[in-house]
């Protein structure tokens, strides 16, 4: 069973800095795509970033030029160093990663709280 785990939320204020981790329990060539979605109280779960196996990496508009993907193929993990946080950044983040052998096995991890507040 794949399993994702995320590390690094915490509370920071505005104009700071977080790196959001997330390792997966195997090699992360087993899939197609890795990224991050957040989820703000009372909100839908939105896109923040995503990796692709075979191209460059997506980022939502509200957080471009501000957060980017790092991918470690040795560390199996692909993490989101944030910058220039905001307020409306804060959210539980999750890492989201798709199968590539089955791309209907969609993999989750629990979520780290991010909260950008003064």
């Amino acid at each position: 069973q794949v399993q994702l785990v995320e590390s690094g939320g915490g509370l920071v204020q505005p104009g700071g800095s977080l790196r959001l981790s997330c390792a997966a329990s195997g090699s992360i060539f087993m899939f197609n795509s890795m990224g991050w979605f957040r989820q703000a109280p009372g909100k839908q779960r939105e896109l923040v970033a995503v990796l692709f196996s075979t191209g460059s990496p997506k980022y939502a508009d509200s957080v471009k030029d501000r957060f980017t993907l790092i991918r470690d193929n040795f560390k199996n993990t692909v993490s989101l160093q944030m910058n220039n946080l905001q307020p409306e950044d804060t959210a539980v983040y999750y890492c989201n990663a798709e199968q590539r052998s089955d791309p209907r096995n969609i993999y989750w991890g629990q979520g780290t709280q991010v909260t950008v507040s003064s």
